[in-house]
């Protein structure tokens, strides 16, 4: 399977945005997806995972309150919906998937990842 992340782009502070991880070649279904955010010149870091049933989410603090994740299996697809963007959020965004039953906050938790979007927040 192969992980396709879109949706990024540039956006007022405040602004919302809404992130799709779409899986092609295979399905979504069973596997466990986390999102990661990587700034210029800085390490990548963890955002927030979803469950396999999409039940269940972790988020990183700096966005906890303000991004929600949730899953389509049958479009075979993930969702990170941004509120109340601010300047700080600007990054690559990456979405990753394990077979693991585990809301892994760190990048070695995943073993396929997606190409990353943009994500420009200007103040």
């Amino acid at each position: 399977v192969q992980l396709q992340a879109s949706g990024g782009g540039l956006v007022q502070a405040e602004g919302s945005l809404r992130l799709s991880c779409a899986a092609t070649g295979g399905t979504l279904s069973g596997y466990t997806v986390g999102w990661f955010r990587q700034a210029p010149g800085r390490e990548r870091e963890f955002v927030g995972v979803l469950s396999m049933n999409g039940v269940t989410a972790v988020y990183s603090d700096c966005v906890r309150g303000r991004f929600t994740l949730t899953r389509d299996d049958a479009k075979n697809t993930v969702y990170l919906q941004m509120n109340s963007l601010k300047p700080g959020d600007t990054a690559t965004y990456f979405c990753a998937s394990t077979y693991r039953n585990s809301a892994s906050r760190s990048t070695s938790g995943y073993e396929t990842w997606g190409q990353g979007t943009l994500v420009t927040v200007s103040s």
